[in-house]
């Protein structure tokens, strides 16, 4: 089976053609393939183009097996993908994920702008339990710590943790918690917030699905909405994670703009032995 590696700030993806691959994959083989001792190793994996024709369709898996309705970096780097292998040329193109269409463009240099679409901070969107309303500046309770939060949704859902200490160790500790917490029924990713001033965010993040990551093109455009939402930083800012940094703006309606790099690594083939599945 052929592959394709690129990375964005150090979230690396295994884009499969869907037409080699199937348009599903099996959790035991997406982990197998993820896997960074027995497998290719990646944080997630881009399955497509899935049917003929435009707009480009992929489904994003998550290293663990499960399916991620969107991701910054993945729609970055398939647009990527896509115009290196032909399919589309400069300008604008049209994809489409589980979370619905978006629109990206591959720049002189590399890098690669997303339309990534609205933030919502309704409960009913995310979703998060309780009544309806805004998830915005609320306390809950995580392994005896009391943690101020927001809650968004981009396609799929996060939690804004803002006054945790922002480093590795906060997000390798209470990101799991956070995760898996029952107020989040289809689990989250959890983002650690520092405001560095008006134009630069920091965060630290712990992925849904894949751990602590990286870096975050979803988790950029989450964090960077809340911020505006509670009036700490202008709307186009810079989003420092310890992969790099990425550029996102968020319009007077919360629909958000993402630019950064992304890297090709490889292209190869997966051997058959490779695939053959083990608990790993």
């Amino acid at each position: 089976m052929r592959f394709a590696k690129y990375h964005g700030l150090g979230n690396d993806y295994i884009v499969l053609e869907a037409l080699e691959a199937g348009d599903d994959l099996r959790p035991e083989v997406v982990r197998r393939i993820c896997d960074r001792h027995y497998g290719l190793g990646a944080d997630g994996i881009l399955l497509g183009p899935i049917g003929p024709g435009r707009p480009f369709r992929l489904r994003i898996f998550n290293p663990d097996g499960s399916e991620a309705e969107k991701s910054g970096n993945g729609l970055r780097i398939f647009a990527r993908y896509l115009l290196d292998t032909g399919r589309a040329g400069p300008g604008a193109l049209d994809m489409v994920t589980s979370a619905g269409p978006v629109r990206a463009e591959v720049l002189a240099g590399g890098d690669v702008r997303v339309e990534m679409g609205t933030v919502s901070f309704q409960s009913g969107c995310i979703p998060v339990t309780g009544p309806p309303r805004e998830v915005i500046d609320e306390e809950m309770t995580v392994l005896g710590e009391r943690l101020r939060t927001c809650a968004a949704t981009i396609g799929n859902p996060h939690c804004v943790v803002l006054d945790a200490p922002v480093s590795a160790e906060s997000a390798r500790r209470l990101g799991p918690a956070i995760e898996t917490d029952p107020r989040f029924p289809h689990r989250t990713n959890v983002q650690f917030l520092e405001v560095v001033d008006r134009r630069t965010l920091r965060i630290e993040i712990w992925e849904r699905g894949a751990g602590y990551t990286l870096a975050s093109g979803s988790s950029s455009v989450a964090a960077a909405a809340v911020a505006v939402r509670l009036g700490l930083c202008e709307r186009q800012v810079t989003v420092r994670m310890p992969g790099g940094q990425l550029q996102v703006t968020i319009g007077p309606d919360f629909a958000a703009t993402l630019l950064g790099p992304v890297t090709k690594i490889a292209d190869g083939t997966i051997d058959p032995q490779g695939l053959a599945w083990r608990a790993v």
